[in-house]
């Protein structure tokens, strides 16, 4: 009997952006974002960043390199394709009075002339736009020749990498999607890439730090994207279930040694610099 080879499952990318954005716009991920805003200040200190340089915050949330960069005097402009993110951006730079420029814009198709910014950064941001390689292209393509790009991206067996293998469990991902998590693997965005940039990472941590596990788990079900539209798209028993697995991974990482959370959670700290 012959058996054929089969080829891969293709993903419909256009109908999963549709749903990451669904996602995103979801609940307030501004809530969980501004708890991040180191990750903003350390990245923007990784690229060297310098007073009066081009910078662009590519799927930029709530802003938090968007506000680490304009507060080190760069010319900074703030993009997401999730409208209600900038907004939240928009607002804290106002109350910081710091001069920002905000833009709907697809990080898969960036509205920008080729080598128009010095610095581009992506705070957990890039990672989930569904064409991994058409989204590296763009970060490379708006950098100018011997700029600098800087990126923030969860690791595979980080908590948060956990997180997201637990979820998909409950609330699979469509057939060929790759996992965002790839993106904080060294060998993968030099793959992504290629020979027009040099990579540079080092493995950083971030702990979550809330008043208990409970804490967490109310806040990440409310307000972030991928898991509160994943306890929305189940049953009440797997909701159940869901939690109590929630609180297992917390216990595994959870390092507090009282009732309340700090968790780490690894993600690979970037820069790449583009050839001259």
């Amino acid at each position: 009997m012959n058996i054929q080879p089969t080829n891969p499952p293709t993903a419909d990318l256009a109908a999963v952006k549709s749903r990451q954005h669904a996602a995103w716009a979801s609940g307030d991920y501004a809530v969980v974002g501004t708890t991040l805003q180191i990750v903003g200040e350390t990245l923007c200190e990784a690229v060297d960043l310098h007073a009066g340089e081009r910078v662009l915050d590519v799927a930029a949330g709530n802003g938090n390199a968007t506000l680490a960069a304009a507060r080190r005097f760069a010319e900074v402009v703030s993009t997401d394709y999730v409208g209600t993110l900038l907004e939240r951006g928009r607002e804290r730079a106002k109350a910081d009075r710091l001069p920002v420029t905000f833009l709907e814009a697809d990080a898969e198709n960036l509205p920008f002339e080729t080598g128009t910014f010095d610095v581009v950064l992506s705070t957990f941001g890039v990672m989930f736009a569904p064409d991994h390689g058409k989204a590296a292209s763009e970060l490379v393509r708006v950098c100018r020749r011997g700029g600098r790009i800087g990126l923030a991206n969860w690791t595979p067996e980080s908590f948060i990498g956990r997180l997201f293998k637990l979820v998909g469990q409950y609330v699979p991902s469509a057939p060929g999607v790759k996992s965002p998590v790839l993106w904080g693997t060294r060998d993968y965005l030099k793959g992504l890439v290629g020979t027009e940039a040099s990579v540079a990472a080092e493995n950083r941590t971030f702990a979550f730090r809330y008043r208990s596990p409970e804490h967490w788990i109310e806040i990440f079900r409310n307000y972030y994207g991928p898991v509160h539209k994943a306890f929305a798209a189940i049953e009440p028993n797997a909701r159940i279930s869901l939690e109590s697995d929630l609180m297992a991974l917390i216990a595994e990482f959870n390092v507090a040694d009282d009732k309340t959370m700090v968790v780490p959670s690894e993600y690979l700290e970037v820069v790449i610099v583009k050839a001259r």
